[in-house]
């Protein structure tokens, strides 16, 4: 795996969850972590970080914690998974069938009481800016957040929201983003180590 840069933000999904088969945007559930040693090789990989920042969501929270035993993240807000509304907590055989979407059309798309993809990158991106500032002059920013988080941060990278919806993000997976003075260029996706 290459060498981390000084000017990355470093986007890691948490452990899978331990509602597994079901959707959880806003739901709050824990992470199913894997043990200690399995967990060495992704610490090794992340080296030092200049800052470690979660989505609120206990099981992302419980994965920086794994991750940085010694750190406390910071928190924000706005790094929360999307947010699904009534389908929230629904297992996947249960989600209503959308029939074929575009890209764009599923990126629009609002579930009753939730929000569409493009309104969470709308909501992600003032974050990603932000740390995206930091990157570049303190050194790499870890994120620890979700699936949508980093397709979010794939958005901004490539200016198109849709075409996010094509990556596929696993658990425990890196994906990281170089910052250039305001721009993003995309080092990797999905890595797993």
């Amino acid at each position: 795996m290459p060498q981390l840069s000084n000017s990355e933000i470093i986007l890691i999904r948490h452990a899978p969850s331990a509602a597994q088969g079901r959707l959880c945007g806003r739901s709050d559930v824990a992470a199913n972590l894997p043990p200690e040693t399995a967990l060495r090789p992704l610490r090794a990989t992340l080296g030092a970080v200049a800052q470690v920042v979660s989505s609120p969501a206990l099981r992302c929270r419980q994965t920086a914690r794994a991750l940085w035993p010694r750190r406390t993240p910071r928190l924000d807000d706005r790094l929360w998974e999307q947010d699904f509304g009534a389908h929230d907590g629904l297992a996947y055989a249960d989600l209503p069938d959308l029939g074929e979407l575009s890209r764009a059309d599923l990126a629009a798309h609002t579930p009753p009481g939730g929000e569409s993809f493009a309104a969470m990158v709308a909501r992600v991106t003032p974050a990603l800016r932000a740390l995206a500032a930091e990157a570049e002059t303190a050194g790499p920013v870890a994120v620890v957040a979700h699936a949508g988080t980093a397709r979010a941060a794939l958005a901004l990278a490539l200016d198109n929201t849709p075409d996010a919806l094509a990556f596929e993000i696993a658990p425990l997976s890196l994906t990281r983003l170089r910052c250039l003075g305001g721009a993003f260029s995309v080092v990797q996706v999905n890595a797993s180590v």
